[in-house]
Formats: C-alpha cells, structure tokens, sequence
C-alpha cells in the first residue's frame, strides 16, 4: 500500500478500525517516507532471505521489506494491529504476521518452521522500553540469523556501538560486541514519527559473529561484566567484590592474575581484559 508514511493516510486507517495510540506499549508509527526505504536496504533483505519484523505498527516497514525479500514474518503484540495490518499489507502473499510477545516466542522454531533454505535477518522499529532485552534475546538464543538491523533510542544506539574501553561504553556495550559487531548506521528525528516522542533514534546493524572474539566461560565472563558495570562509579576492586559477592583480597588477586589493575574502572577494560578475569575466576 502507496503513502503508509502520509499521516492523513494513517489517520484515516486507524480512524476506520477504531485504534488508539498505547502509551504503554511504547507506539509510534514513522511518518518520514525515507526512513523505511534506507533501513530496509540497511538490513540486507533481498532474493534469497527470509525476514523476522518485530512491531510492524501499521506495516509502514514491513511494505518495504515485502517488496525486497523472498518472506517476512512480523511478530505483532497488540492484537488490535491485525486487522490494520490485513489491509495495508494485503497486496503481498509473501507475509505472515503472528500475534505474539517476541520475548516469549521460540523464534529458533519459528525460523525452522517459516524460513528453511533461506538466510535470515531481523529488521525492527523497536519500542524503547524493551530495546535491550529484545537485541539480548537475539543474540543470546544463538539464532541462525545473519544479522540485526533496529531503531532504537539514540542514546542506547551510541552506547551500543560505543567502543569497548571507551567513556560511553556499559554491560550492553560489552554483551553486544561478544556475539556481534555493531555500527551506527543514521540518524533519525523525533519528528519522523507520530505521536513524536521526546527524544531522536538512530539505525543500528549487528552483524552476528560465528563465534565469540574472546574465549572464556561465558557464565562467568557475563558475571562478571554485570557485576563490573553494576557500580560502574567504583574501581573494578570493589564492583567485582560486592557483585560477585568475595573478598577485597581474592578479587585482588585474580585482578593480578588477569593483568588488570584494581584501581581501573569497568569502562576502560577490554573485551579481553573481562576474558581474562573470567579465565583467572575459573582457575
């Protein structure tokens, strides 16, 4: 469907099927027609790939998606977007929504079941109060995607893609960059959408990797990043020590082992130094 990004056009849609914008469910619906176009190019949707939307609103992305991949499937939570999205996306046969909360959907079964012999990419506007338990999700379930393409909050999208070691960099900076490389792709107003939110996006893709840059085990590699950044004002000594629950001493000592200064701050460690203090926990 032509002009999904004119907001008479929108107004008119949700108008006739009754709806109502959810606070709570973190709903805006992007009127800005180049946004969608980009983004979907973005994402690396085409010939051959199989395509997972999560939160397709009223199909504005989800149009752009169809017209380049071989099949998208759009996990849609609000059940009132259904009929919505059986008119504005009734001109494909290559689409599948499914009325479903994401972070409680097997989506290992759903790319067995919806997209064999394709490659698989997600592609999303993501509401921002679950911006970061979705990407985790995503990553964490191992899926067999290719790659993660989302708007997001900016600020969330700079601390993504910050570089580990930097100022801007937190546990979701370091969790991201163990299962993915990250890159800011654009940005994008807050005037891009309606109802405008508060604050501006930015496109983001994680590209996933085959397997993690840095070895260690990764219940405790994750342990102790939570606990690094849980009082990310303190020096590692003491932030290890009371997240991880043991002595000033013992901490001290496996920070010597791991070649990391005590005194040094959660931000400024890298990848390997938080391998490394995983390695000297375990030892």
């Amino acid at each position: 469907m032509k002009r999904l990004s004119d907001i008479g056009t929108i107004k008119d849609i949700l108008s006739r099927h009754g709806f109502t914008f959810s606070k709570a469910l973190g709903q805006n619906f992007l009127i800005n027609p180049s946004v969608c176009p980009r983004m979907a190019s973005c994402s690396g949707a085409g010939k051959g790939v199989g395509v997972i939307e999560i939160g397709p609103g009223i199909g504005v992305l989800t149009n752009e998606l169809c017209q380049l991949a071989d099949k998208v499937v759009a996990v849609e939570l609000d059940k009132r977007l259904l009929p919505v999205l059986d008119e504005t996306l009734a001109e494909y046969d290559n689409i599948k929504v499914v009325n479903a909360d994401v972070l409680e959907l097997d989506l290992n079964q759903l790319i067995k079941d919806e997209f064999e012999g394709l490659e698989v990419v997600v592609c999303a506007n993501l509401p921002y109060y679950i911006t970061s338990p979705v990407i985790m999700k995503l990553l964490e379930d191992r899926l067999p995607i290719t790659s993660v393409t989302v708007m997001v909050q900016k600020e969330a999208a700079q601390r993504i893609c910050a570089e580990v070691g930097s100022r801007m960099s937190g546990a979701v900076t370091v969790s991201v960059n163990y299962y993915a490389k990250p890159q800011l792709l654009f940005g994008v107003s807050a005037g891009s959408f309606m109802p405008a939110p508060k604050v501006d996006s930015a496109v983001i893709r994680l590209d996933i990797l085959k397997q993690p840059p840095v070895q260690a085990d990764e219940k405790l590699f994750f342990a102790v990043v939570k606990a690094a950044f849980s009082q990310r004002r303190k020096v590692i000594a003491n932030s290890l020590s009371a997240g991880l629950g043991r002595s000033k001493e013992e901490i001290t000592s496996v920070l010597g082992a791991a070649g990391v200064s005590p005194t040094a701050r959660a931000e400024k460690l890298s990848l390997e130094d938080f391998a490394a203090i995983a390695n000297a926990i375990g030892e």
